[in-house]
């Protein structure tokens, strides 16, 4: 089991950055595949990013490719959502979530932190 805590949220400019932080707890957060997700209100929660355990392997939803980067740093039991070129649309609440096989759908995550606040002002 891994518990998962969002930071870094806030409010940007469009054409701003910001990086948002997930600490992991636990020993084994290397065995995990990590995912972004993100929820605007009233709209359904969908995958940003994912990144395999050791980090080599990334995939990113279509519209946040080439602005949003996922990295991990496993020895900090942290992954890591560098967004850059923000828009108004990424405004959202955006969680970690963690699973051992990856994927980009919401079910197949077992673990997720409790989100943290995004908003990117026009």
């Amino acid at each position: 089991q891994v518990q998962l805590v969002e930071s870094g949220g806030g409010l940007v400019q469009a054409g701003g950055s910001l990086r948002l932080s997930c600490a992991a707890s636990g020993r084994t957060f290397s065995a995990y595949a990590m995912g972004w997700f993100r929820q605007a209100p009233g709209k359904e929660r969908e995958f940003v990013a994912g990144i395999n355990q050791k980090g080599g392997s990334t995939t990113y939803k279509d519209s946040v490719k080439g602005r949003f980067t996922i990295s991990r740093d496993n020895a900090k039991n942290t992954v890591y959502l560098q967004m850059s070129i923000l828009k108004p649309e990424d405004t959202a609440v955006y969680y970690c979530a963690a699973n051992y096989f990856g994927g980009t759908r919401r079910i197949q995550y077992d673990y997720w932190g409790q989100g943290t606040q995004v908003t990117v002002s026009s």
